[in-house]
């Protein structure tokens, strides 16, 4: 594909893994009061799917949008207290999310068939499996729909007669609190704020 660099735009379809978890800040109530000896979030393996668009602005710098599909799941282990013995609820959030990240993409010289990249951009994160608005009394923890935060990564591209093979690497964080606070639950009397991470493996088909 000698001529791809000279292209100004071209598309491709995005697949891979993702591990995700939350970042949580403890509230005054966890520390003071004896209902939780420890809450603890782990990573959680996903997938996603998507396209992509790359528009070229020069010769070593990309704009790239890529919306996806992400399914994801948050693990939360609670260790809690009780009259008589302590008790570990483990649980998973799930979340189903329409990414919608625009990403700057700084490109290395191109050797033969091959070339570096660097990433950097902004997303938004729309949850279609918030539960927020959720009646129920069951529920676990209450999460908000809307996200927005940052993206950082590296990748390789592979030159191939008709296609690019890209494998990337990046870390998502978001940067809004998603917890949503319900005095009915709880866990979350005892958490300020929940924001997401995610490490995003992902493989680019390119044309």
């Amino acid at each position: 594909m000698p001529e791809h660099d000279q292209k100004a735009y071209y598309f491709g379809i995005t697949f891979g893994l993702n591990y995700s978890t939350y970042k949580m800040k403890y509230s005054q109530s966890f520390t003071e009061t004896d209902t939780f000896n420890s809450i603890t979030p782990r990573f959680r393996p996903g997938f996603n799917l998507g396209l992509m668009g790359n528009l070229r602005l020069g010769s070593f710098v990309d704009l790239r949008f890529v919306p996806s599909l992400s399914f994801a799941d948050k693990r939360v282990i609670v260790n809690a207290k009780g009259t008589v013995a302590d008790s570990i609820v483990d649980r998973s959030i799930e979340s189903i999310y329409m990414h919608l990240p625009l990403q700057l993409k700084f490109k290395s010289d191109r050797i033969n068939n091959f070339r570096f990249y660097a990433l950097t951009g902004i997303k938004m994160d729309i949850d279609l499996a918030a539960n927020a608005r959720s009646r129920r009394s069951d529920e676990f923890l209450k999460v908000r729909p809307f996200d927005f935060g940052y993206e950082l990564g590296v990748g390789f591209e592979f030159y191939n007669p008709n296609f690019i093979f890209s494998p990337e690497i990046k870390l998502s964080q978001g940067l809004m609190n998603q917890q949503f606070k319900d005095s009915k639950i709880a866990l979350s009397n005892a958490l300020d704020a929940l924001t997401t991470r995610m490490i995003v493996i992902s493989f680019h088909l390119e044309g």
